[in-house]
């Protein structure tokens, strides 16, 4: 139970400060949102754009991570005496449902920013 409760209380505060590097993000660049949504973009390729950086950091931490931790578990689990063998398909998982966390968390902002008024953004500077 304490370890359940541990795991959800670190992807919670992971994804406050994934939604405050979201929402940083999308402060530094809203003068290029407003230049884009004056220019004709649609929303979704206003969000498609803005979740693009965070996709490949969570694929390139993953292409970091996942050998690392095939390599971490198949050497902890050869201490025991019923071994079983480590699944591609379990690190594939793991890494799907980051990603999911992660774009939900990171969507919120996106299509906040997107469907704010561009003349707004545009007469801040």
């Amino acid at each position: 139970m304490i370890v359940v409760i541990g795991s959800v209380l670190a992807i919670f505060i992971s994804c406050m400060g994934l939604f405050a590097l979201a929402l940083l993000m999308m402060n530094q660049r809203t003068k290029e949102i407003g230049v884009r949504k004056v220019l004709g973009a649609r929303v979704s390729e206003i969000v498609l754009l803005l979740s693009k950086d965070f996709i490949r950091l969570i694929g390139i931490a993953f292409l970091i991570g996942a050998p690392l931790a095939w390599w971490l578990m198949s050497s902890w689990l050869e201490g025991f005496a019923y071994r079983i063998q480590m699944n591609v398909w379990i690190l594939l998982l793991g890494g799907i449902i980051v990603l999911i966390v992660a774009l939900l968390t990171v969507m919120a902002q996106s299509v906040r920013a997107a469907v704010a008024d561009p003349v707004k953004s545009l007469r801040t500077e």
